[in-house]
């Protein structure tokens, strides 16, 4: 499967993580966005020098931060440029299959992040994957029984 056929995020990986790092879980989520900007703009920078072994370092680490979150397409974009570009350090070519991928890894990256936050943010509605949030079906429960002895 290519990144573009991916899903933008795993929801599933996304509660698993969001459950196991609790509450430091919105701080770890703001590392991922300074360490993630940093890792684009070191890939942006090695595909301008077209350094095939400057791409190796910080496509990795983008691509295990996102894997942890869930962000799927992004891990998969990063993982298709850190593994060409280490075939290209192995085989002494420039990283030039790599540059319309590299073009369109800023974007996948903002829309990657965009979802995580809109999700982290406390105030909006949980996923509850097919069963009734609990919140609301207490509301509906009051609503039913209001007025009635």
């Amino acid at each position: 499967m290519s990144y573009q056929e991916a899903p933008l995020v795993n929801w599933s990986t996304f509660a698993e993580t969001r459950a196991a790092l609790g509450t430091d879980f919105v701080r770890i989520l703001g590392y991922f966005r300074e360490d993630g900007t940093k890792s684009v703009d070191a890939i942006e920078d090695a595909m301008r020098e077209r350094s095939a072994a400057k791409l190796v370092l910080p496509a990795h680490t983008l691509k295990g931060e996102s894997w942890q979150f869930g962000a799927e397409q992004l891990a998969m974009l990063a993982e298709k440029i850190e593994m060409i570009a280490r075939h290209c350090v192995e085989a002494q070519q420039e990283p030039d299959e790599l540059l319309e991928d590299i073009v369109g890894l800023r974007d996948v990256f903002r829309l990657s992040l965009t979802s995580l936050e809109k999700e982290a943010n406390p105030l909006v509605e949980r996923r509850t994957f097919g069963r009734r949030n609990p919140m609301a079906a207490a509301a509906m429960g009051a609503q039913r029984g209001f007025g009635r002895g």
